[in-house]
């Protein structure tokens, strides 16, 4: 099988993994207070925790998943999580209770490791210099099932609110099915090593990072450039109906709005920006135009002013896909499962501590005690993160380029 036959394969996976995600989010407030009786904002704080719970499970298991990747191949780690997605959607459509919720959760956190075996895929079918492009093209893949998601979820759900839990279960299982008989094992025997459970465990893959400077400082601009781009996520909806007063298809709208902003600058911009800037620019022109969506969104007073700083704040997309090609030209081919599984851990850790920080601090600038009513603080504090990200950006390239001109020095 051809390099870009199996890339479309793990396209089509990813692809179909975001449509999943995506098609439950609609109705994810209607079934909790169903299950609960509760109203709308005490689902909203069992949602966070959900979100919470799933990012934690991520945040430990990832470097397994990785690592495992390394020892046994990609495809079996790949189909495992799959068809693992398939009986979680299953279990929370059919979810008497909320504990059963959680529970689909922590499955669901303890396997997540899709995107990270996509990349480290493409780490062994392609070159260094291909990659950061196809990093954005899986990014974009991401994206393209983000825009139908929501919107099929929105559809099946006025079936009722399980519908999308029980069309989202068969369609990862039919994805684990095609990731089975399609796709090719591509991480060659001899690039196979051991199963170290010191590089598997979180802290300790973390820790390996000491060997390589570069990678351990994009791996902290990485992490705090997460917990600013999930302010977002985790409190569009509320903000948006606390600011503009928008409806369940308003908010579905918004969202597939920036699904396809997704796919137009991960998918074709990208590529020209890289082309033409390098890696380095193309870092800051994705962090500055955060760092300005954010505040736009925090000062805008009427609805159609935060479409026009999402569309600034897609540059945004170029930003994880240039780190991940700068840090994957620095590992070995035998660790690169690693490493994507080291990212996936750090996102995963910045979706633990971004919903809980951004909901506390939306709560409290709309709650009754609150000194001054202004749902946009949240996205001031997140443009605060991206701003620091600029700096430690800076001086986390800005030291490589020294220690290089120190080493060409003396050599």
């Amino acid at each position: 099988m051809s390099n870009r036959l199996a890339l479309g394969i793990l396209f089509a996976t990813v692809f179909l993994d975001s449509i999943g995600f995506g098609v439950i989010l609609p109705v994810m407030p209607q079934l909790i207070m169903d299950i609960t009786g509760e109203p709308l904002s005490s689902a909203a704080v069992y949602g966070g925790w959900l979100l919470v719970l799933h990012a934690a499970m991520q945040f430990l298991t990832a470097p397994v998943m990785g690592n495992l990747s390394d020892r046994v191949g990609r495809k079996p780690v790949l189909v495992m999580a799959l068809f693992a997605f398939g009986l979680n959607y299953l279990l929370m459509g059919w979810a008497p209770t909320l504990t059963w919720l959680f529970v689909g959760r922590l499955l669901a956190g303890a396997v997540s490791s899709t995107y990270a075996v996509a990349n480290a895929f493409i780490a062994d079918l392609f070159p260094a210099q291909e990659r950061v492009k196809l990093f954005a093209l899986m990014g974009a893949a991401f994206g393209g099932g983000f825009v139908l998601g929501p919107a099929l979820g929105g559809f099946l759900g006025e079936m009722g609110p399980r519908v999308p839990f029980y069309a989202t279960g068969g369609l990862a299982l039919a994805n684990a099915s095609l990731g089975f008989f399609m796709l090719p094992e591509t991480l060659s025997p001899e690039n196979r090593r051991s199963f170290d459970w010191r590089r598997a465990n979180p802290l300790g893959a973390l820790a390996h990072l000491r060997r390589y400077p570069l990678v351990k400082g994009l791996m902290l601009v990485f992490f705090l450039f997460y917990v600013a781009n999930l302010a977002l996520p985790s409190t569009w909806s509320y903000f948006t109906i606390a600011q503009f007063g928008w409806s369940e298809r308003e908010i579905g709208f918004s969202l597939s709005y920036v699904g396809v902003l997704m796919i137009i600058f991960q998918g074709l911009v990208i590529r020209s920006v890289l082309d033409q800037f390098g890696s380095t620019t193309t870092i800051y022109i994705g962090l500055g135009g955060l760092t300005i969506c954010f505040v736009g969104c925090a000062l805008a007073y009427q609805s159609w002013m935060v479409y026009a700083f999402l569309l600034i704040g897609a540059t945004q997309g170029f930003v994880g896909p240039a780190m991940q090609g700068l840090m994957s030209a620095k590992i070995a081919a035998d660790a690169q499962g690693e490493l994507q599984g080291m990212v996936a851990s750090v996102s995963s850790l910045a979706a633990v501590i971004s919903p809980l920080l951004m909901t506390h601090v939306f709560g409290f600038f709309t709650g009754r005690a609150t000194p001054v009513y202004f749902p946009g603080m949240v996205y001031l504090v997140a443009a605060a993160l991206a701003g620091l990200c600029i700096v430690l950006t800076g001086f986390v390239l800005g030291r490589e380029l020294r220690a290089r001109k120190r080493a060409s020095g003396t050599g």
